[in-house]
């Protein structure tokens, strides 16, 4: 299948091995001086190796692989004790992989697995070490490539937000602030998890880059209660990664519903076409419907096809 994962620069590696103990996985190995990726099927993609690499060696890339299997890196992970465990599960909530995590915790309960503290201090070390790989792994992230925070997976349902007080609410009325119908992030087509969490059964709007911008009521009429993904047809020129992350959210997310949202502009139509590309591959019916906004933000058609 067409997924993320690791990818090393074997030029760039000096083979200092840092990148090792921050893959609870087990899917790095030190060989022949130079790190490598042993397993596919231990590679989860989501980069908590990046940020403790010194040489830049490690990135993320999309390629064929073999599906991660969770309960495969349990089956490795439990032999290291009960801190690499807490450390792992701990990965996947942060990086919001309830399904994956799901499967870890019922892995542990399906091997009676015993994670209760061997000693007093077992917690806080488990919690320090967590913590001391967070804060190198930010420190060490620039740009958008390999290690961005901007591309880790968020699903806003799964975070709390303190509601606002009266008198809060009652200035963002009156500035006319209007709350967000966004439910994750990220949202550019290039950056998202087609397999993350909230696109598991969703109904997901696929909308060009310029249509939030063009149409004022977007989020209430488009957006409400759906994923979404970007992207620009005329100017993202690597569509192939485009129509395998769709076909992945069809045929693997099984998504419910798409809705191709393009602007009037001739060269918008690629989306559809992207979208029907990926549908065909999937192997999947769905219902996909498509719009096309005008350059002033009304709707000029709204069809399921």
């Amino acid at each position: 299948m067409q997924r993320i994962i690791v990818k090393i620069n074997n030029d760039k590696c000096d083979g200092c091995g840092q990148c090792i103990p921050n893959c609870h996985e087990g899917a790095l190995q030190i060989i022949d001086g130079k790190a490598r990726l042993i397993s596919d099927l231990f590679c989860d993609g989501l980069g908590a190796c990046l940020g403790h690499c010194p040489e830049g060696a490690i990135t993320l890339e999309e390629r064929e692989a073999e599906p991660y299997d969770e309960k495969k890196v349990m089956s490795i992970i439990a032999k290291e004790g009960r801190n690499t465990v807490l450390a792992h599960l701990q990965h996947l909530k942060e990086h919001n992989e309830t399904e994956l995590l799901r499967q870890a915790i019922e892995y542990i309960k399906e091997n009676n697995i015993d994670l209760s503290p061997e000693a007093p201090t077992a917690k806080v070390a488990s919690y320090d070490s967590i913590k001391q790989a967070q804060a190198a792994e930010a420190k060490a992230s620039s740009g958008c490539g390999g290690g961005c925070p901007g591309s880790k997976a968020i699903d806003f349902n799964a975070v709390k937000i303190t509601p606002l007080d009266s008198t809060t609410a009652e200035s963002n009325t009156a500035q006319g602030n209007t709350p967000s119908a966004l439910r994750q992030w990220p949202v550019q087509l290039h950056l998202v998890n087609p397999q993350a969490s909230y696109f598991k059964g969703a109904d997901v709007v696929l909308a060009a880059d310029c249509v939030a911008f063009s149409m004022g009521n977007f989020h209430n009429y488009f957006l409400k209660g759906k994923s979404l993904a970007i992207a620009c047809p005329k100017l993202d020129t690597n569509k192939e990664v485009y129509v395998e992350k769709l076909a992945s959210m069809i045929s693997e997310s099984r998504i419910n519903t798409l809705t191709v949202v393009m602007m009037e502009v001739p060269c918008c139509s690629g989306l559809m076409g992207m979208a029907q590309l990926a549908l065909q591959r999937s192997g999947r019916k769905i219902p996909l419907k498509q719009a096309i906004i005008s350059v002033q933000g009304e709707i000029i058609e709204e069809d399921w096809v």
